[in-house]
């Protein structure tokens, strides 16, 4: 149990640990979660909120260096899964359980069109990125559907996430949250995740 991440490099790397639990502050009801859930009576299915950096990370960063993007002048690695560019110990959104998932693609658009008002200079030159501020946002939107079963034998839960990866100009981060969604599943049961994205919430 912790308030927040630190280096468990030493557990993660070690034969003699075959798993790691980490319950954040539970609550007085914490003691009975996590004994359900080492007994196997509860299937975890929760997932990092954070980055969890290595001690190598806190020992070159000051702590009010706040920065979120990386500065290779400098060395600085960035802040945060949107921008950091060094090693992890977890990334955000890792996390495990006791029974496997599978996904399958049913739907997503193969090609967003961005309107431009008439004179947009990318009309006349090749552009590397077009800010959606304004009226240009107003309307787009597109949906993403999958399919996901749960392989395993025990009921759960499972949370899926969708990413974009902007182009690598103007520093924009590695990439970006779009939304996320759980899905709770009995064994060997399927169900279908929509998820929605419009330029409103980017």
């Amino acid at each position: 149990m912790s308030g927040g991440p630190f280096d468990i490099s030493f557990a993660k790397s070690s034969d003699q640990i075959s798993a790691i639990l980490w319950a954040g502050y539970p609550g007085e009801a914490g003691g009975a979660a996590l004994t359900d859930i080492i007994f196997g009576q509860y299937n975890p299915s929760g997932r990092l909120p954070v980055t969890w950096y290595p001690q190598s990370f806190a020992d070159s960063v000051p702590m009010t260096d706040m920065r979120m993007r990386p500065d290779p002048s400098t060395g600085y690695p960035g802040r945060t899964y949107r921008f950091y560019t060094g090693d992890t110990v977890y990334s955000f959104g890792d996390g495990l359980s006791y029974t496997d998932y599978t996904h399958h693609l049913v739907q997503a658009p193969k090609l967003v069109s961005i309107p431009l008002e008439e004179g947009h200079s990318c009309y006349s030159s090749r552009c590397k990125s077009v800010d959606l501020a304004g009226s240009r946002c107003e309307n787009l939107a597109f949906d993403v559907q999958l399919r996901v079963r749960n392989s395993g034998r025990m009921p759960g839960g499972h949370t899926v996430f969708l990413f974009s990866t902007p182009p690598a100009v103007h520093n924009a981060p590695k990439k970006h949250l779009l939304g996320f969604e759980k899905v709770f599943l009995g064994p060997r049961g399927e169900g279908d995740v929509a998820l929605e994205w419009t330029c409103a919430r980017t």
